[in-house]
């Protein structure tokens, strides 16, 4: 059987897990213990036979399941092969942590919950094996509605009812756009086939038009500014491996769709494509981490700095769409090759912050960062592996988000070569940006990192916080294993990837990479940059343990222990630590414009005086908020028409004929 078949059947044994689920709706255990594992384990074998796939040449079927005339056609190639190892790695791990995660449900019942998740699974994977535009919609909007409801488990919270209906909403706006994008796209030959698509020779102003529908219409779900507005009030609602399994991978399902759009199905690139992605890249990223250092909810945190980290792919997808629309193959399969390990490397890392708050959660029954801390004593496991997690997020070597992070600078350091004096000023300026965001990004981490699990519990019942379960600890490593095996030895995995950009680009640098051997990464040439993951990490390790034999054999004895510098304050309490909001302050000062800031300060009179700091999005105000007054005026005009009155209807319908038939004659 080819891997196309087998992918199909593991589909089809997802759908019969949850049906199974739907039968044993309220049995936590079994749904847990037993389904939820059973997933896991057909999402190894998706990654698997993807892996298979990668090897071999493009595949294609035809499912008879659509509307008579129109079959779904599917196509598995490198590129789908690339996004389905991606979504089966990540999802085994977030499985695998579910299923010790979800022990009293989260309010919806648990075998419904158990057909969602793996109907929102199976959609994201069909949506990468589409190979025609209705194909693509039906598993689009199944991905959506499937999500809002794992969005929406705890139905019962109106913020929750709220934050899924704003999900739903900006999902089919931008479902709109992608519409209008294929229609452009087939050049009206009423054939909506991929294959048809890519015969076609559109003109500049259509290809350009089909593209910016596109960014849109992929940008909605990737959370893009400013269409960003559902993503960090989507994700602290969810249950945490739904928020894990949204960021980390449906998320990419939108950079795998804007790829297969902008290097497959259209023409050649124009060089302002490019131009676009990296100004909204940069402005996306920008805005992301900014909000993510100011916030004080740990999941809205790692909300924002998934919009940073979308923000990157769209500024690497860029920089390969400009070195294309100018001939210069090896850089661009230089930049998507940054891009694309940046999006398996974002699975991994952010799939197990996500899946860590998530253990935080249940055993404090806190999201505040204000009344957590301390909790590296209660919950050792999970505060070691999110230490991974955590320097992976923060592009520090010898990790997964380093290696990405890294090869995305490469790609800008060779852009002296654009034929374009506009070009050559412009790149080196977004290059310090994405330097600034990065640097930023390990700001983020150090709050995040430092205000849950180090220093004294801010509330009394974290003494009282219980250590993750045996499963969800198992969830966890597999994606901190992920997280190390990526940055300790990236050149096999771009070798993997190297099979996608040649046939995106026609080019590659595997065989650069691969000639200076496994343990030395040289995007280029040894002359120009080069790094060795395993040689930091060994010298690493041998300063450290040089430093202990040096103070072990030099000061052993003469050392005494004695509490920290307390500012000749002798009773040290939790309230002196550093607090979420004191981490941010620096950054509300200094990019004061970018928040929209509303302040409780206290007065010396106030018997009980509290200060409080509200940040919101200027988005709300500048653009969502009118919009909904506009609609809500247009609704109450058009309300007038419903009088309820069964002679007004008839007179409508009738005003309507005569106007019909007056214009047909016309």
């Amino acid at each position: 059987m080819l891997p196309l078949d087998w992918i199909l059947l593991i589909l089809a044994a997802w759908l019969l897990i949850g049906l199974a689920g739907v039968a044993a709706l309220r049995n936590t255990s079994f749904v847990a213990r037993v389904l939820f594992p059973l997933g896991a384990a057909g999402a190894l074998a998706v990654a698997a036979a993807a892996l298979a796939a990668l090897f071999a040449g493009p595949q294609t079927t035809i499912l008879p399941i659509g509307l008579p005339g129109l079959p779904f056609h599917l196509r598995l190639d490198a590129l789908a092969a690339f996004f389905l190892l991606v979504i089966g790695v990540a999802t085994a791990g977030i499985s695998i942590f579910a299923a010790g995660y979800f022990r009293q449900g989260e309010g919806t019942p648990p075998g419904l919950m158990c057909l969602e998740y793996h109907v929102f699974v199976a959609s994201m994977c069909l949506v990468v094996l589409a190979d025609d535009a209705y194909a693509f919609m039906v598993m689009w909007e199944t991905m959506a509605l499937s999500s809002f409801f794992l969005v929406t488990a705890n139905h019962r919270v109106e913020a929750i009812r709220r934050a899924g209906f704003l999900y739903l909403l900006v999902a089919h706006i931008g479902a709109i756009a992608i519409l209008l994008c294929f229609g452009v796209l087939q050049a009206n030959t009423g054939d909506y086939s991929f294959a048809n698509m890519r015969a076609q020779q559109l003109s500049p102003l259509w290809s350009s038009a089909a593209f910016l529908l596109a960014i849109f219409g992929f940008g909605a779900k990737a959370g893009i500014l400013p269409l960003h507005v559902w993503l960090p009030e989507a994700h602290p609602a969810a249950p945490s491996p739904v928020s894990a399994l949204m960021s980390g991978v449906m998320l990419k399902t939108a950079i795998y769709a804007l790829m297969r759009v902008a290097f497959d199905l259209l023409p050649l690139p124009l060089w302002w494509w490019g131009v676009v992605l990296l100004g909204l890249g940069l402005a996306t990223a920008l805005f992301g981490v900014v909000f993510s250092a100011v916030q004080t909810d740990m999941k809205r945190l790692l909300a924002y700095s998934s919009i940073e980290n979308i923000g990157l792919l769209f500024v690497g997808i860029g920089l390969g769409l400009l070195f294309k629309a100018h001939d210069m193959g090896a850089l661009s399969a230089l930049a998507l090759t940054a891009a694309l390990y940046h999006v398996i490397s974002h699975a991994f890392f952010k799939s197990l912050l996500f899946l860590a708050t998530g253990s935080v959660l249940h055993a404090t029954g806190e999201r505040s960062l204000g009344k957590l801390g301390g909790l590296i004593r209660r919950m050792p496991w999970v505060a070691w592996l999110s230490l991974i997690g955590v320097l992976a997020s923060a592009g520090l070597p010898p990790f997964s988000g380093f290696v990405a992070e890294w090869l995305l600078l490469q790609s800008f350091l060779f852009t002296t070569g654009l034929p374009s004096s506009f070009l050559n000023m412009l790149i080196p300026l977004v290059a310090a940006a994405v330097a600034l965001v990065a640097a930023l990004a390990g700001y983020v981490m150090v709050k995040f990192y430092g205000v849950i699990f180090l220093g004294q519990p801010r509330e009394p019942k974290l003494g009282e916080a219980h250590p993750a379960s045996p499963l969800e600890r198992l969830g966890l490593l597999w994606l901190a294993a992920g997280c190390v095996l990526l940055g300790l030895v990236p050149v096999p995995l771009i070798e993997l990837i190297d099979r996608v950009t040649r046939v995106l680009t026609q080019d590659g640098i595997a065989a650069t990479v691969s000639a200076h051997g496994w343990l030395l990464l040289s995007p280029t040439s040894l002359e120009r940059a080069s790094y060795s993951p395993l040689v930091f990490l060994l010298a690493v390790l041998a300063v450290v343990y040089l430093t202990m034999l040096v103070v072990h054999r030099f000061y052993h004895g003469q050392l005494r222990t004695a509490p920290p510098w307390d500012c000749g304050y002798p009773a040290q309490t939790a309230r002196m630590q550093d607090s979420a909001e004191g981490f941010g302050q620096p950054i509300r000062q200094i990019f004061g414009p970018v928040f929209r800031l509303e302040r409780q300060l206290p007065t010396p009179f106030d018997p009980r005086p509290v200060y409080r700091v509200k940040v919101e999005d200027h988005f709300w105000h500048w653009l969502y908020r009118p919009l909904a007054s506009l609609t809500d005026r247009l609704a109450r005009a058009f309300a007038v028409l419903q009088q309820g009155r069964i002679a007004i209807y008839l007179l409508f319908s009738f005003v309507t004929l005569i106007l019909t038939l007056l214009v047909a004659r016309w």
